[in-house]
């Protein structure tokens, strides 16, 4: 990763800190249901966000040379890797969705 996508990542990290901070603040304040669950999508957005950015570093500077490499076994790899990533989010997203509707019910 270069210098400048790591400083991004790391001020990012550190806003998405401070705001789950206040958040925690929040909640002990009895503050009410919906603005701290606002709140809590707002940490999820910046998150999510930084997963894009990592995933978009990832795909440029590694996924790339495997692919363009003779190796098929790591090719394959990578890939699955990658592929994880969405499954993955995927489930959670799944999940929660069903959790949801459970405690509708």
């Amino acid at each position: 990763m270069d210098e400048q996508t790591k400083t991004i990542i790391a001020q990012r990290l550190a806003s998405a800190s401070g705001h789950l901070c206040g958040v925690q603040r929040m909640a002990q304040k009895d503050v009410y249901c919906i603005e701290v669950i606002r709140q809590i999508q707002a940490v999820q957005a910046a998150l999510n966000r930084i997963s894009v950015i990592l995933l978009e570093n990832h795909l440029e500077n590694c996924i790339l040379d495997v692919v363009e490499g003779e190796n098929l076994g790591e090719r394959q790899r990578s890939l699955a890797e990658v592929a994880s990533i969405f499954e993955m989010s995927t489930k959670l997203n799944y999940t929660i969705e069903g959790e949801l509707h459970d405690n509708i019910n």
